[in-house]
């Protein structure tokens, strides 16, 4: 990867995060949430993914830590987009991401459901593709994505992390392990590429 990254490490009730980072117009831009894990294994991916970032951190960096260290808690917060670097997304995952955010806490989405609220209904798979690699989990809650049955699908951090999120957020479960779904409710106003801007959808997103 280009020199000029920073990370952080730190610790949550999950293990340790990282976050890698750089400088951008004089703005700290996140480039990449590590979820949590054993600190070792953290350290580890970070160098072997980003081997030329060096330790460092920043006010909003510090900031956003503190809060990602509070969602794993399972307190209820509330993130910034505002720092988070969309140009390490192609277009199409991006429209996934801004959607995906939309999921509030205690409900949960399916990847078909998605699909259809991009206007690509027969693009689950991509969606979940889309998902898998999210460089952004928690602030962009991916952990909200199951499938269509309440499989839990796949997760970065593993299915019993995601699993633990859902949980800390209300979500409930069948006694088979599956996450119980609400009946679908129509999102009013919501632009997929602009969470700042709407017009109206057909499609029902949770």
């Amino acid at each position: 990867m280009a020199a000029g990254f920073s990370f952080f490490q730190f610790d949550t009730p999950l293990g340790t995060a990282g976050i890698v980072w750089r400088m951008s117009a004089g703005t700290a831009r996140i480039i990449r949430i590590f979820l949590p894990a054993e600190k070792c294994a953290i350290k580890c991916s970070i160098q072997k993914q980003f081997p030329a970032a060096a330790p460092g951190t920043h006010p909003a960096i510090d900031t956003i830590s503190q809060k990602i260290e509070a969602f794993a808690s399972g307190s209820q917060v509330v993130f910034s987009f505002a720092m988070l670097d969309w140009e390490v997304c192609p277009p199409f995952q991006q429209r996934v991401l801004r959607t995906e955010a939309r999921i509030p806490r205690g409900r949960v989405s399916t990847y078909g459901r998605i699909a259809a609220h991009i206007s690509a209904p027969r693009a689950a798979r991509a969606v979940g593709h889309a998902l898998a690699l999210n460089p952004f989990p928690l602030i962009i809650p991916c952990h909200r994505a199951v499938r269509s049955d309440g499989g839990l699908g796949g997760f970065q951090g593993g299915l019993a992390m995601k699993r633990r999120l859902l949980e800390l957020e209300g979500v409930a479960f069948s006694p088979s392990g599956k996450a119980i779904l609400s009946k679908p409710t129509v999102s009013i106003g919501f632009n997929p590429n602009d969470i700042n801007k709407n017009f109206p959808i057909r499609h029902p997103l949770y």
